[in-house]
């Protein structure tokens, strides 16, 4: 991996946890970090903290004015801004609409505004802060689960598109993490996420070590990958030993 002193950086959803973690990192590394959060004093207080600009805003239109921010170069740019709302297929449209816009189509909308500078230039990173969601499922939102899905099926498309041109792409997928989303998703998330949950900057760790090895899977929960091929191997009985988890969740409450 190219050396990250002085790379321009874009994080999302930087304000706090998993994404202000992101951005703490890079800024050690010696990059230019651009701090995005809707919260604009959020994204100013990580900012002056790492010596970084804060763009704060909405997460689907943030990547040209950040570009703009740095100096009219990104060199990674992490789309990791996202929503857990939860319920199931009769969550209110809203819920649904906002799970796609933010996890999916945010991303969609970077792409389209970086890639044409990337691909002239033969270089580029896109992370997408997936969760272990779209690689598995989650109980207890549809809307979640469905949408982190797209997100990494969206990353997976990059990668096999570009990457002869000079795009690496990395889907970040944590399980639990210690963070408000994990905060937010009640019971389930206790039950589900809380016992194995790492901290915020274990997930920025993860993702160097991916970069410098220019791994798509970025797992900070090693038996992530164990659950995976499960899934693949067996889905039947992946989803019996899923449907059990459902149900203890369900008694519990």
């Amino acid at each position: 991996m190219e050396s990250l002193k002085d790379a321009a950086v874009v994080v999302t959803g930087a304000g706090a946890g998993i994404g202000a973690a992101l951005a703490r990192r890079f800024a050690a590394e010696g990059a230019r970090v651009a701090v995005n959060d809707r919260d604009p004093e959020r994204a100013a207080a990580v900012a002056e903290e790492i010596g970084g600009l804060a763009v704060p805003g909405d997460a689907s239109t943030v990547a040209g004015p950040a570009r703009e921010a740095l100096g009219g170069r990104v060199d990674v740019y992490c789309a990791n801004a996202g929503v857990g709302d939860p319920g199931t297929e009769a969550a209110p449209a809203q819920a649904w609409a906002r799970a796609w816009d933010l996890n999916v189509m945010a991303h969609v909308h970077a792409a389209d505004t970086l890639l044409p500078e990337w691909l002239e230039r033969g270089s580029g990173r896109f992370v997408s802060t997936v969760s272990a969601a779209g690689l598995l499922t989650m109980i207890g939102s549809a809307p979640y689960s469905v949408t982190k899905h797209g997100a990494l099926a969206f990353a997976e498309w990059l990668s096999v598109t570009y990457r002869h041109r000079g795009l690496r792409v990395h889907a970040v997928c944590p399980e639990g993490v210690r963070t408000e989303m994990l905060d937010a998703a009640g019971s389930a998330g206790d039950l589900v996420l809380r016992p194995t949950a790492v901290e915020p900057a274990a997930v920025a760790d993860a993702l160097l070590a991916a970069m410098a090895e220019d791994r798509f899977l970025v797992l900070p929960h090693p038996g992530t990958a164990a659950y995976y091929r499960a899934r693949a191997t067996d889905p039947d009985a992946w989803l019996t030993s899923m449907n059990h988890l459902q149900q203890k969740w369900e008694a519990q409450r």
